[in-house]
């Protein structure tokens, strides 16, 4: 058949055109073509360069192009979940955050005596037992008669110990007698390694209750940390059996704590002040806590634009045992934050006037892939029991929380309430405090799992406080003020008030700039795309095209001979087997190309046939004589015709 002129240059073409692609019979004819065709003039200079040492150089150049092409790719690639920072300053009216007030001392001393009278004789008595303290011997006497009468038990389980020479031979503080006690030895303080006098070594012994064998041995190095340490724990026993109502009347009112209050340049009172109770504080006091839906703002810098007040501390009332220190203790937070008072709350000193200076920022974090940060502590799966918005902190201290119940059976004085729990206390709960120190133990070691649990907060608001203190009143206006103070206090104070009991406290914005740190994304798809094309343009020459035309080559065609070749080899051996099974072919009919000594794997030709030996045991091959009948003449016809008989008779 004719074929089209169209066809017919095809065919041509492909005829004449070299062989490509998985086309090639081998991986090197295979490379070979690439390296000619391809756009990367590196792997083309690998085949035309002439000289070996030329053909090194241009191989060496090339893979070390291709070892920075993929080290910087993975860079980018590692990268690509980087963030960047970016700070803008904006100056606005800005809303004036929540301050929260708490008077060091608790509750009122007068109004406690009667819940803490044993521990408070069982205290006295350590002080007179260990150094010689005592209020009058007489009085001291009739206090330790009264207390070994009706002392309580739990007292006498857990005493206060002084230990000799850094050993567990230790002084009862009720018998006076020396024992040796069993268990680990804890050092609350860490300056007992450089304590040279054991004298000072006082401490406590915690024994589980189901267990006494397992026991506990807390020492300091300080008498003070000591007493404080061990008045605290049985403090948060009885506090704990006491109702909220009855802690809220015996802790400080509003009008006890708040004299004078002034906001942006107006007067304000206890109205503007939210009561909270804080377990370890007693009663505080939250100005601008925007309970009733309201946040008051401020719109000018400076002291006199900023929250004002003075607060009675009333020293004598303060309990002697349970703070050491005089005057108050504020912290400044978000309307939506737990104040941590404990934690990070800052003191007031009494007689000073105290100023504090903010500046505000807000941050705002990226969260996954970006950072281990949490938007709102949904994903985190620890019960929030402060019901307020989410904080590293307040998830911490569920976490502990939570793991108190489960463990010890009870909940810890200093924090919320879980559902259906209760406190811990000594009478329900004989084991806690051994529990509770133990479980501390494991928290602070990072071994309960809460640090790997809880997570920061992707956005927080933070006031940078900036704290500075004046002598408050000045010595020429002492006396007027004092009296006017009395004054304004009314009927509530039969005397004058002394400076010791009064703190001057000021908190103000120092500028109204509002600073917003936040983290953007330094990596897009785009960016990444372009850093990808310009490391492979920089070292290659090449771009998304020759990377498609590498596949190609490199992986698809390289396959489909590999896979055709072991299909080659796979074939060949399976017809090796079926002519192993097939029957011999005789000697007698063994042609020119069943003659084994042909050992080619190529067919003979008609000239190599004529010079290959004949095998021993095989007669001489000769050529069989023709068939002479074929050249015998048949006539279709069986008998002559009879017209030519006449003409062959003529």
């Amino acid at each position: 058949s004719t074929m089209a002129p169209g066809k017919k240059i095809t065919a041509r073409i492909k005829r004449t055109l070299p062989v490509k692609g998985p086309q090639a019979p081998t991986l090197s004819e295979l490379m070979r073509w690439y390296c000619l065709n391809t756009n990367t003039h590196g792997c083309r200079r690998i085949v035309v360069s002439r000289g070996r040492l030329r053909r090194f150089i241009w191989i060496l150049l090339t893979l070390s192009a291709v070892g920075l092409i993929l080290w910087q790719c993975a860079e980018l690639l590692l990268n690509y979940y980087s963030a960047s920072v970016s700070v803008t300053v904006q100056f606005q009216k800005l809303p004036f955050p929540a301050v929260t007030i708490c008077n060091i001392n608790p509750y009122k001393y007068s109004s406690m005596k009667d819940y803490l009278s044993e521990l408070d004789k069982e205290t006295k008595k350590a002080l007179e037992t260990f150094y010689g303290f005592s209020e009058g011997k007489s009085k001291v006497r009739r206090s330790v008669d009264e207390w070994n009468s009706t002392g309580s038990h739990f007292f006498k389980q857990i005493p206060l110990l002084k230990f000799e020479d850094f050993s567990k031979t230790v002084i009862d503080l009720r018998s006076g007698q020396k024992r040796k006690i069993e268990g680990s030895v804890f050092h609350k303080d860490s300056s007992i390694v450089n304590s040279g006098d054991s004298n000072d070594i006082i401490g406590f012994q915690l024994c589980d209750a189901n267990n006494s064998s397992e026991c506990a041995l807390y020492t300091f190095s300080s008498g003070v940390n000591a007493i404080q340490e061990w008045y605290k724990l049985h403090y948060m026993n009885i506090m704990a059996q006491i109702p909220l109502e009855t802690k809220e009347k015996l802790s400080y009112s509003a009008d006890d704590l708040l004299l004078t209050c002034f906001f942006d340049g107006l007067s304000c009172d206890k109205r503007h002040f939210t009561r909270f109770h804080h377990p370890l504080h007693g009663n505080c006091y939250t100005f601008n806590s925007g309970e009733n839906g309201t946040v008051l703002s401020t719109s000018t810098g400076g002291s006199e634009y900023g929250l004002q007040v003075v607060l009675y501390i009333d020293e004598a009332d303060y309990n002697p045992f349970l703070v050491t220190s005089t005057g108050a203790k504020i912290i400044v937070h978000d309307q939506n934050e737990y104040p941590f008072i404990e934690d990070i709350g800052t003191e007031i000193e009494t007689a000073a006037a105290t100023s504090i200076g903010m500046h505000f920022t807000r941050s705002r974090k990226l969260s996954k892939p970006y950072s281990d940060c949490t938007e709102t502590g949904d994903d985190i799966p620890v019960e929030n029991l402060y019901n307020k918005s989410y904080s590293l902190q307040i998830c911490l201290h569920s976490c502990f929380q939570k793991a108190m119940v489960d463990s010890c059976g009870c909940a810890q004085y200093a924090q919320p309430l879980p559902a259906g729990a209760e406190y811990c206390n000594y009478k329900k709960n004989p084991n806690w405090m051994y529990c509770y120190y133990r479980l501390h133990e494991k928290f602070v070691k990072e071994q309960l799992g809460c640090q790997q649990i809880c997570k920061d907060a992707c956005s927080f608001k933070e006031w940078a406080l900036t704290t500075s203190i004046a002598q408050w009143p000045s010595a020429v206006s002492e006396d007027w003020m004092l009296r006017v103070l009395s004054w304004d206090k009314g009927q509530k104070l039969n005397k004058k008030l002394n400076k010791t009991d009064l703190a001057n406290l000021m908190v103000f914005y120092k500028d109204l700039n509002e600073r917003f740190i936040s983290e953007n994304p330094a990596n897009t798809l785009v960016i990444l795309l372009s850093n990808f094309g310009g490391q492979l343009g920089l070292w290659m020459s090449c771009s998304v095209v020759c990377v498609i035309e590498i596949v190609e080559v490199f992986f698809i065609d390289s396959l489909s001979i590999v896979m055709r070749r072991q299909w080659q080899k796979a074939k060949k051996w399976w017809n090796g087997r079926k002519t192993e099974r097939s029957p011999q072919v005789g000697d007698l009919e063994r042609q020119g190309h069943d003659n084994p000594v042909c050992i080619d794997e190529d067919l003979p030709t008609f000239n190599t046939a004529l010079r290959l030996p004949l095998p021993q045991d095989s007669p001489l091959p000769r050529t069989p004589p023709p068939n002479y009948s074929t050249l015998r003449l048949e006539t279709a016809f069986t008998e002559q015709l009879p017209d030519t008989l006449d003409v062959g008779q003529h």
